[in-house]
């Protein structure tokens, strides 16, 4: 992004979810070959490939050529063309022929011409040649500018992640070998993978080149750190642990705050049904944590009350959604009695390096807890509190 800037060209609003999964998602087929008038297609032999690919790719997936008359795919306006026949077949061709020129059709469909498609007049100062250029060879910047643009948390995701992968990989000549690969990529990643996965680190592979490549300074834009958000909750869902003997009156200001922001409370419990109070107040449970993963929910608030938290310890669902939670990073609210959970599950309001977690609310007063929450909601996820292995 520092060389070539983003250039906002339009905005793509996306207004609803599908009616039909099937009919309007796993039936779409895009196409690179596909483009409007005014732009051409580059020289690069992926984007070249992928041009006649993506058709044949679409004939054998959707089960014919006629893919494009599926209503999820066919244009606002209709296409004229001499195709006949085949599965998916929509439209109705009338006429006797289904060849151009033709005198018995009048002679149509006939070819736009220059009112179709023409290709952009690029000049070539240079012979036009078939051959690969010199950066072709060059397998390893990309990889390095990606590895050394990301922060210290991200590179150590990336760490454990080749450790799972590789951890897996039967062989222990290909592990060597892959992180021989990363040699190439970085000294220090190689090293530490290989410490994960208990061997020396390996001599580097050899390169496709003796050319000396270009080191491509670190870009910030390609970390996730980069971007953190206008501080709002829009959209961001958020999990409500509750059960019999809550605070009605407080789950339902939580719930008024969270939408307010933007956010997506839902209501959780051991059962589904109804929630009854210490007043006998009524609370309509959305989903349980049985059936719901803590990983769908980017924060958990777990609700007050001597009777709901008792209720809540009988299942251990509660302390698996709660450490879930917690080793993503995200959000806590723990209202009054619930803090119990916190001993239970072996959970710190110290963070390893000796800070208070700041994404860890405690709280007698729901209205004070939800506004402390709704701000840690609102920051990008703190990693602080990972350690590898995990400690909860």
């Amino acid at each position: 992004m520092e060389l070539v800037p983003l250039t906002p060209v339009g905005k793509l609003v996306l207004n609803r979810n599908p009616d039909n999964f099937f009919a309007e998602t796993e039936q779409v087929a895009f196409c690179t070959a596909h483009i409007i008038p005014g732009i051409d297609f580059s020289n690069d032999p992926l984007l070249q490939g992928r041009i006649h690919s993506y058709i044949d790719t679409q004939i054998s997936r959707l089960g014919g050529a006629n893919f494009h008359e599926i209503p999820i795919n066919a244009p606002l306006k209709e296409v004229h063309n001499n195709q006949r026949d085949g599965m998916h077949r929509q439209n109705i061709p009338r006429g006797r022929v289904a060849y151009e020129p033709n005198s018995l059709g009048g002679g149509c469909p006939f070819q736009a011409g220059m009112n179709g498609f023409t290709s952009f007049p690029e000049p070539i100062a240079e012979d036009k040649v078939r051959g690969k250029p010199e950066k072709f060879a060059d397998h390893y910047s990309q990889a390095r500018l990606f590895w050394l643009s990301q922060s210290p948390a991200e590179q150590s995701h990336i760490i454990s992640a080749f450790r799972f992968e590789l951890t897996r990989v039967q062989v222990p000549a290909i592990r060597e070998r892959m992180v021989s690969l990363l040699h190439n990529v970085d000294k220090e990643l190689a090293q530490t993978v290989a410490n994960e996965l208990g061997f020396p680190l390996p001599p580097a592979a050899p390169l496709a080149s003796d050319k000396k490549f270009r080191v491509l300074p670190a870009s910030p834009a390609l970390s996730e750190m980069h971007y953190p958000g206008d501080g709002s909750i829009k959209t961001k869902k958020v999990a409500v642990l509750a059960a019999d003997g809550v605070d009605a009156e407080a789950v339902l200001g939580i719930y008024e705050a969270i939408l307010k922001g933007g956010g997506v409370p839902r209501l959780l419990s051991i059962r589904l049904g109804k929630i009854i109070d210490a007043r006998n107040d009524e609370l309509n449970v959305e989903a349980t944590m049985e059936a719901t993963p803590a990983v769908l929910y980017d924060a958990l608030i777990i609700a007050g009350g001597e009777k709901s938290v008792e209720n809540l310890s009988r299942s251990a669902h509660t302390l698996e959604f709660l450490r879930d939670q917690y080793r993503h990073c995200k959000p806590i609210l723990i209202l009054g009695e619930a803090e119990s959970f916190l001993q239970k599950a072996g959970i710190s309001q110290i963070l390893p390096n000796g800070d208070t977690d700041p994404a860890l609310i405690v709280s007698d007063k729901w209205l004070q807890g939800v506004t402390e929450f709704i701000i840690a909601l609102g920051k990008p996820r703190d990693h602080s509190r990972e350690t590898d292995p995990p400690m909860v």
